[in-house]
């Protein structure tokens, strides 16, 4: 069975890995449940707007994460985000080739449609990032 890895910590080492990449970042938010963005990064013209999740046990649950994680994601366009970014430890690379073939024509549009959209893996112990575009995860 996979290792639950909660969004607090996937935020802490995305924070890092950003911070060491010379972006200034938005304060950490201190109330559990607090609504908002969970990290707004800025340099040069850049805003990236990152909306981090965790590693549940059970794929359901992950599911239900991506799927609401999705469009908080998007909806910060509104908010001036040059980037929409999706921050998930990297156990959750296994699953992405998949749930992008299951959804296929509609992940391509998707894609399409939100340029902006990028899913980051995160190594929450080398607090590293590995940053890919959305459409990346089609099979080839």
């Amino acid at each position: 069975m996979a290792k639950r890895i909660t969004s607090q910590v996937v935020e802490e080492a995305v924070r890092a890995a950003l911070k060491a990449e010379g972006y200034a970042l938005s304060a950490q938010r201190t109330l559990n449940g607090e609504t908002g963005v969970d990290i707004i990064a800025s340099k040069l013209k850049e805003r990236l707007f990152i909306e981090v999740i965790g590693y549940k046990t059970t794929g359901p649950a992950r599911a239900k994460d991506f799927f609401e994680v999705f469009f908080r994601a998007i909806s910060r366009l509104q908010e001036g985000a040059t980037k929409c970014v999706i921050a998930l430890p990297s156990p959750a690379k296994q699953g992405l080739p998949q749930r992008a073939a299951n959804y296929g024509l509609a992940w391509i549009r998707l894609g399409r449609a939100f340029p902006e959209l990028e899913l980051w893996l995160v190594d929450c112990d080398q607090e590293t990032i590995k940053k890919t575009p959305w459409n990346a995860w089609l099979p080839r």
